[in-house]
C-alpha cells in the first residue's frame, strides 16, 4: 500500500463509491465491481482484502433496511443455501494465497463475464420444485467457492433466486441475508488465511467509507429508478471489467 499514489488512492475511493452505489440500487455486485476495478492497478490479493469490510458493512445495511422479520423468514427458507455458502467460503478461502497471480485473474474474470452475459442474454433457468433442495446444496457450494476465492457469490445467488422465481421484494431480502452471513464467513476465513492482516485491514477500512456512502445513495436511487434498465447497464460494465481481467491473465501482468 505504501506505493499507492494520491491518484491511485482517488481511483480506489471512486471504485468503492461506485460499487456501493450499484449495490444499493440492485442489491448485489459490490464485490465484483470492487475486485474488478481495484485489481486493474493493485495486486488482486490486496484488492480482495480491500473489499472484505465494505462487503460486511453494506450487507448489514441491506439486512437492516428489510427488517428483522423478513430476514429471519428468509434464513429459515434458505438455510441449506446459506450453510453451503458459509462452509465453502471457509474452505476455499484457504487456497487464495496459493493461487499464482496470473491464474487469479482468470479465476476473477471468467466468472464475471460468463455470469453477466448469461443475465444480459435474458436466459433464465427454471428449477422445478422437486429439484430445489438439491439445487440449494449444489449452487450454494459453487457460490461459496467463488466467494472464498474471489470474494463474490452474488451473481450465482441472483441466478438461483431467479430460477426459483423469487418475487423481487423478497429477492432483495434474501440477497441481504445470504450475503450478510457469507460476508461474516469471508471475514473469518481471510483472518485465518492471512489475507486480511494488520496491514491490509487499513486499506479495507479506507474503502469502507466511500462504499457505505455509495450504498446509502444507491438505496435512495433504488426507490425511484427503473432497476431493470440500471441492472442491464451494470452488467455491461461488469462484462467489460471481466474481460479486462482475462486480458491481464493472458498477458501475464
Amino acid at each position: 500500500m505504501e506505493t499507492l499514489t494520491p491518484f491511485l488512492w482517488t481511483a480506489a475511493v471512486a471504485i468503492a463509491f461506485g460499487a456501493g452505489l450499484i449495490k444499493g440500487s440492485i442489491g448485489f455486485a459490490l464485490p465484483l465491481v470492487m475486485v474488478s476495478g481495484l485489481s486493474t492497478f493493485l495486486d488482486p490479493r490486496l484488492a480482495l482484502a480491500g473489499l472484505i469490510l465494505p462487503v460486511l458493512m453494506t450487507n448489514g445495511m441491506q439486512i437492516l433496511r428489510a427488517g428483522a422479520g423478513p430476514a429471519i423468514a428468509a434464513t429459515r427458507l434458505h438455510w441449506r443455501y446459506v450453510l453451503m455458502v458459509v462452509l465453502a467460503i471457509l474452505i476455499a478461502a484457504q487456497a487464495v494465497t496459493a493461487i499464482p497471480r496470473q491464474v487469479f485473474y482468470f479465476v476473477l474474470g471468467i466468472p464475471v463475464v460468463l455470469l453477466s452475459v448469461v443475465q444480459l442474454a435474458g436466459w433464465v433457468l427454471t428449477i422445478p420444485p422437486a429439484r430445489r433442495i438439491a439445487a440449494e446444496w449444489g449452487v450454494g457450494a459453487v457460490s461459496g467457492v467463488l466467494g472464498g476465492l474471489v470474494g463474490t457469490w452474488g451473481p450465482t445467488t441472483v441466478l438461483y433466486l431467479m430460477a426459483i422465481e423469487t418475487p423481487k421484494d423478497r429477492q432483495m431480502v434474501v440477497q441481504g441475508v445470504i450475503y450478510g452471513i457469507g460476508s461474516v464467513a469471508l471475514l473469518v476465513a481471510h483472518l485465518a488465511s492471512g489475507l486480511l492482516n494488520e496491514r491490509t485491514v487499513w486499506f479495507s477500512a479506507a474503502m469502507l467509507v466511500p462504499a457505505v456512502i455509495g450504498m446509502a445513495l444507491g438505496q435512495q436511487i433504488s426507490d425511484r429508478m427503473d432497476q431493470a434498465r440500471f441492472r442491464k447497464l451494470t452488467l455491461v460494465v461488469l462484462v467489460i471489467a471481466g474481460f479486462n481481467l482475462i486480458r491481464k491473465g493472458v498477458a501475464g501482468i
